[in-house]
């Protein structure tokens, strides 16, 4: 399948402990069984105590290209939190770039004690919204938790890239990531939440 762009830039971005990494892995894995040049850059604060986390994961048909994504350059940006993908896309988003974000806040330290106060939404939203091309929200850790687990909300949000059609990978190569990374249980839950994530992201 073809790429709109080459390469195709994407960035999956959260806090410590939201599984990024993971997930990373899992599309790069999956673009890999597809065919692709892929290569995965990372950039992450403290991880462990909440800061940021940052995946640079980069698709071509042509060249092996470096891991990190020039800034302004995002074609596609999957968010675990909405200040992060606001943060984030000041830096890589422009006009064309795709954005899909879970909408639930993970407040940092200062905001739970009343030091700061984490922005409104609606106006992450609409910042994000005067420049992309599109965003769209998922509620992504609700429909973990009816899945049975909020941990997974990492996968799902890979379903839901998975599903865009932003990216010309073929769910079963994602599936088939999924049987070498899972296995028991713990694949039946992950093989749930990946497909609530497909069905809850409307193609463009």
């Amino acid at each position: 399948m073809a790429l709109a762009r080459d390469p195709l830039n994407i960035i999956i971005c959260g806090v410590g402990g939201q599984g990024n990494i993971l997930a990373s892995e899992l599309v790069g894995s999956a673009a890999v069984a597809a065919g692709f040049l892929t290569t995965i850059g990372e950039t992450y604060g403290a991880s462990q105590r909440g800061g940021s986390v940052m995946s640079h994961v980069r698709l071509s048909r042509q060249l092996q290209y470096g891991p990190l994504i020039p800034k302004g350059e995002a074609d596609v940006i999957v968010g675990f939190e909405p200040l992060e993908v606001l943060r984030v896309f000041r830096i890589y988003g422009n006009s064309d770039t795709h954005v899909i974000l879970n909408s639930r806040p993970n407040y940092p330290l200062g905001t739970l004690i009343g030091e700061s106060k984490y922005p409104e939404i609606a106006q992450i939203l609409n910042e994000i919204g005067r420049v992309a091309a599109r965003v769209q929200v998922v509620e992504a850790t609700e429909l973990a938790k009816q899945a049975g687990s909020a941990v997974s909300t990492n996968v799902l949000m890979v379903g839901c890239l998975a599903g865009s059609g932003l990216v010309p990978i073929d769910v079963v190569h994602y599936e088939e990531v999924l049987k070498q990374r899972f296995e028991g249980a713990a694949l039946e839950l992950n093989q749930k939440v990946f497909e609530m994530g497909v069905q809850a992201f409307p193609q463009v």
